[in-house]
C-alpha cells in the first residue's frame, strides 16, 4: 500500500494510492499520516476501508508533500556503501556511522531545494528511507527490526560538504540546512516492498546519471541498522532513518560537480516512485 499527503505546505491531506492509480482521501479516518496514525493501527484501517470501497477520491491537487508529517527525528547512516566510502577516501566503518538531521529539513519530493548562502559544495545523495511504525528500544536482534518498520520511502540526503567536512565539529551542520531532506512521494508499506536489500537506486543531475546502485551493496543492512540504533536511542513511530547512499556523489567525482541554482535533480528507487527537485538559492 502507498500512503501519501497532498496539498499546499502545512495543509496536506492524508491519502492512499490505490492499485488502479486512483488517489483516495483519508481525512475521514485520520487527521494526518504521522507517528500516532502508524502506531495505532492506521495502516490496517486504511486497508479495510479500501477493501470496503467507501473512501472518496481526493480530487485535483498540485503538490505532493512528504508522506509522513514532521518526524520526531531523522537519523542517518553515513558511509554505508563500500563504493561510496571508497570514492570519498574513507575507511570501511566497523560499525554504522550515525548522525542526525533536523526534522524541519523534510520537504515534499518535488519541492524546491535551496542552496545555502555562502555554499559552494551542495551535494546530492539518493537514499532508502525507513519509516518507523512502532517504538524500538533495545531490540533483541536484527530480525526483530522487521516488526517495527512501517514502510519505506525515497530520501535525498542533501549535504553541504564544506560545512560538513571543513568547518570543524560534527557532520550535522552540513546536513541540516533548510529543505535538505526531500522525502516521498509515498510511504510504501513494508509488505509491498518485500526485501529491502534488493532495491535499485538512481539519481540524475540535469539528465546525467550520477548514481546507480543497489541496496544489496549496503555494508550494514536495513534490519541491522534499526537494531543497532535501538541500542543507543529510542526510535519512535514516525521517525525516519536514512540508510546511506551509493557511489556517484559530487564529493567523489573528478572534477567535482556540485549543485547550483537552476540545476534539476531527479531520483528514484525501485517500487518507491520518483522525485524531481529544482535547485533554488537561499
Amino acid at each position: 500500500m502507498k500512503l501519501l499527503r497532498v496539498g499546499p505546505v502545512g495543509e496536506e491531506r492524508p491519502c492512499v494510492l490505490a492499485p488502479d492509480g486512483r488517489v483516495f482521501d483519508l481525512s475521514s479516518l485520520t487527521a494526518d499520516i504521522d507517528g500516532a496514525f502508524l502506531s495505532e493501527g492506521g495502516v490496517e484501517r486504511v486497508r479495510s476501508a479500501l477493501a470496503e470501497g467507501g473512501l472518496p477520491e481526493a480530487g485535483p491537487y498540485e503538490r505532493v508533500g512528504a508522506p509522513v508529517a514532521r518526524p520526531g527525528k531523522i537519523i542517518c547512516i553515513g558511509l554505508n556503501y563500500s563504493d561510496h566510502a571508497e570514492e570519498t577516501g574513507a575507511a570501511i566503518p566497523a560499525e554504522p556511522v550515525v548522525f542526525m538531521k533536523a526534522s524541519n529539513t523534510v520537504v515534499g519530493p518535488d519541492d524546491e531545494v535551496l542552496v545555502p548562502r555562502r555554499s559552494v559544495k551542495t551535494d546530492y545523495e539518493v537514499e532508502l528511507a525507513v519509516i518507523l511504525g512502532r517504538t524500538a528500544r533495545y531490540l533483541e536482534s536484527p530480525e526483530a527490526a522487521a516488526e517495527v518498520i512501517a514502510g519505506y520511502a525515497i530520501a535525498n540526503d542533501v549535504s553541504e560538504r564544506e560545512f560538513q567536512n571543513e568547518r570543524g565539529g560534527q557532520w550535522d551542520k552540513g546536513k541540516s540546512c533548510e529543505t535538505f531532506n526531500p522525502l516521498g512521494p509515498w510511504l510504501v508499506t513494508a509488505d509491498e516492498v518485500g526485501d529491502p536489500q534488493a532495491l535499485g537506486l538512481r539519481l540524475w543531475v540535469n539528465g546525467e546519471l550520477r548514481q546507480n546502485g543497489n541496496t544489496k551493496n549496503q555494508i550494514f543492512g536495513v534490519h541491522h541498522v534499526i537494531w543497532y540504533l535501538s541500542q543507543f536511542m529510542v526510535l519512535e513511530a514516525g521517525d525516519v532513518v536514512n540508510t546511506g547512499t551509493p557511489a556517484g556523489v559530487a564529493l567523489g567525482r573528478g572534477p567535482q560537480a556540485y549543485l547550483r541554482e537552476g540545476d534539476v535533480v531527479e531520483l528514484e528507487i525501485d517500487g518507491l516512485g520518483r522525485q524531481r527537485q529544482r535547485m533554488g538559492q537561499a
